[in-house]
Order: C-alpha cells, then structure tokens, then sequence
C-alpha cells in the first residue's frame, strides 16, 4: 500500500487484522455469550422474586430494560474490545508497519472505525434481541411481559444495541488518545462506574441537572420504552451519546496526526 490508499482497501485490510486476530474473536464471543447469559440470569431472579415486590415497584416494573440486564457486563466488555483494537498495536510496536502501509492517519483511523462499528453492531444488536426474547420467555406467565410489536419495545431494543456500539467506539477513541490499554480500560471503567459515584456525592439540586448525563444514564434512557423523570428522552439520550463520541474520536483522530508513531503517551 502506499500514500494513495483508498479508504474501502485500507477498510478491508483492518477487516482481515480484526477477524485474524483470536483475541479479539474470542473476546467477542464470549461477550455475546455472556451477555445473553447474564440477561437470563438476572430475568430468572427477577421472576423468582416478582410476587415479593412491593406494589409500587410492581407498578412501575419494565420488564423490557430488565430483561436487556445483560448489557450491565456488555458495556464494560465492549470498551474493552474497542479500546484494544488500537492500543494492542501501540504495545507492541505493529502501528509503524500499519502507518507505513497506510500514512494517511485519519483514513487508518476511519477505517478502524468502520470494522469496528459493523462488527459489534451486528454482535451487539443479535444479541440484545436474542437476550430481550429470551428474557420474555422466562417472564411469561409470572411477570408482565413485552412485545417487539410495541414501536417503543422496538426502539428500545434496538437502541441497547445501538448504547453498546457506542460505547465501543468511546473505548477505540481512548485508545487513540491515551495509547496504553491499562489506561484506556482504566478510564473507560471510571466514565460508567466512578463517575456515577462523584455525581451521587454532589448536592441533590446538582444530581438532577448532572446525572441524566452520564454515558451509563443515557444507556438506559435509550433502553427504557418510557422516561424517566429527570431524565432523557430514548432519542435525545442517543443524540447525546453520539456527540459524545464525535468529540472523543476527534481529539483521538487529532492527537493520532499530531504524535510521533511509536509514542506511548
């Protein structure tokens, strides 16, 4: 390859790194089966315990986000595949081989990109489907239950989905960035699960006004068929997330033009 590359060949060439390589594979498998898995576990739970709610709990059950609780493992793994999909050849050094076969740094990075985004949303959306009807399943006959008939159910499906391929791509985005994958998992683990904790710390007045922010707080307004209060609507929370990930992939992008190839930081 050489300066002139195009971006569909230097999309195929990552294609072949991303489906050669076992780690990734495996990691993605065992992702969707872990999810899926998760998801059965946490409907059966629920169902073993439904009658011992109390009534208002009962009221305001969905039974849609529930059964999608395999996402609570899925957010952290696919950051993890994300931001390994770079950092792993920085580690190792192959990005001078990749940058020599490709110079064009925002062409690599887009193509990275694409590979990325269609193979976990594929993943991502086979299995949230799989996992919702699974959980349905279990629900039946002891629990409310939802259906993909309902344009809201569908939406909500499809946006957990769309919530964990995002995420993905936020993982890829710091790898860009930060160029080490301790860092970049470090950091991506800290946005869903200590940045939540600062914000409970802070007075409640600010909670309400801060919160809905949250990547993880957007991720379940956009799995939810209802709102809920002080929080987004499904479209404007997956409105937000994607700004979200505009901005990161563009510092990444930028830092990725500006740096030395072998820099680790």
């Amino acid at each position: 390859m050489n300066g002139d590359v195009t971006l569909l060949s230097a999309t195929k060439a990552e294609w072949i790194k991303f489906r050669s390589v076992r780690s990734t594979i495996m990691g993605v498998i065992v992702t969707f089966v872990l999810t899926i898995g998760l998801g059965a576990l946490i409907t059966t739970a629920v169902r073993g315990h439904y009658n011992e709610m109390d009534p208002l709990r009962k009221l305001t059950f969905d039974p849609v986000s529930t059964s999608l609780g395999g996402t609570l493992f899925a957010q952290f793994a696919v950051g993890v595949i994300g931001a390994l999909f770079i950092t792993s050849e920085f580690s190792s050094g192959s990005i001078r081989s990749t940058l020599a076969a490709v110079p064009h740094r925002t062409r690599l990075a887009l193509s990275k990109l694409i590979v990325l985004f269609v193979s976990l949303f594929v993943m991502c959306e086979v299995a949230c489907f799989i996992t919702f009807q699974l959980g349905q399943a279990i629900f039946s006959g002891a629990v409310p239950t939802a259906s993909l008939s309902s344009g809201a159910v569908l939406r909500s499906v499809l946006f957990a989905g769309i919530y964990l391929t995002l995420l993905s791509i936020i993982g890829y985005s710091l790898g860009l960035i930060l160029r080490q994958s301790a860092a970049s998992i470090s950091v991506f683990t800290s946005l869903l699960l200590i940045l939540p904790i600062v914000i409970f710390l802070l007075p409640q007045s600010w909670q309400n006004h801060v919160a809905k922010f949250e990547p993880s707080a957007l991720g379940q307004s956009m799995m939810s068929p209802t709102t809920a209060v002080n929080s987004f609507g499904a479209v404007s929370a997956l409105l937000i997330l994607t700004l979200y990930v505009v901005v990161v992939f563009g510092v990444g992008v930028t830092l990725l033009n500006r740096r030395d190839a072998g820099a680790s930081q």
